[in-house]
């Protein structure tokens, strides 16, 4: 069995189709990371995530969504799955934090 590991991700969407684009945005990040055998625990694009305005133009981007999520996924699959979020034209910035499981 694979060992899968904890990682929050925190992704910027293109906002450039408007606020009703978003909802098929995630859900295409979502099945990116099923398809690595990942499983998303939580989403989160609630306050203080959402459209926001960028602190500094990101290419030709002012404005960006921000979400959110917690997922497990083999370590190993990690690489892959950025390599598919970075040449998406819909995702700005994303950023993977690893996870540390407090031992008892």
């Amino acid at each position: 069995m694979i060992a899968l590991q904890d990682y929050e991700l925190m992704y910027i969407l293109n906002f450039e189709n408007g606020e009703e684009s978003i909802p098929a945005l995630i859900e295409k990040v979502n099945n990116m990371i099923t398809r690595y055998g990942g499983e998303i625990t939580e989403t989160n694009q609630s306050a203080p995530w959402g459209r926001r305005r960028l602190a500094y133009l990101i290419g030709k981007h002012q404005e960006g969504y921000y979400v959110l999520s917690n997922l497990k996924i083999d370590p190993a699959q990690v690489l892959e799955l950025e390599h598919d979020m970075r040449i998406s034209e819909d995702i700005i910035r994303h950023l993977f934090i690893k996870l540390e499981v407090a031992k008892k």
